[in-house]
């Protein structure tokens, strides 16, 4: 807590920031008084998921910054950092369902000095599911031009 206020952190990629990532922001708002995001690193997002992120750090940043919800973003080097939790006070932290069930060090520390909340995915719309969606409409646009050119 700073200030009486509660003070909430999330973080995530937020690449190909969408609807889900907005309810995520929004849900966790309402949870405190201040509400610090993370937002990680490329380096970081390589390191547990098989690529980088389409648009990078510098610019995801900008995007989650200009939120409405967003009080703060700090860049976001390891995953539910303790350093930070400590650094800013954090009572709440809000993470993705999907994290249910797995050790991160930063979670189990919350778990005893504040409270952790899983929030669902918002259902229909992840960046995965926008990604295949590029690369089906990509297909589709390719074979159709291949299909003229034949003609």
């Amino acid at each position: 807590m700073i200030n009486n206020k509660v003070v909430v952190f999330t973080s995530g990629t937020w690449d190909l920031f969408h609807i889900g990532h907005l309810n995520i922001l929004k849900k966790s708002k309402k949870l405190g008084d201040i509400l610090i995001v993370g937002v990680s690193t490329n380096q970081l997002v390589k390191s547990y998921k098989t690529e980088s992120p389409i648009v990078n750090y510098a610019q995801r940043a900008q995007i989650v910054r200009s939120c409405k919800y967003v009080d703060k973003v700090i860049k976001q080097s390891t995953l539910v950092d303790i350093k930070i939790l400590k650094k800013y006070k954090v009572d709440i932290i809000t993470i993705g369902s999907d994290w249910k069930g797995k050790h991160l060090d930063g979670l189990e520390y919350m778990k005893v000095h504040g409270k952790v909340i899983y929030l669902p995915y918002t259902t229909g719309v992840s960046t995965n599911i926008i990604k295949k969606s590029i690369l089906k409409k990509s297909f589709n646009i390719i074979k159709s031009m291949v299909k003229r050119d034949q003609v």
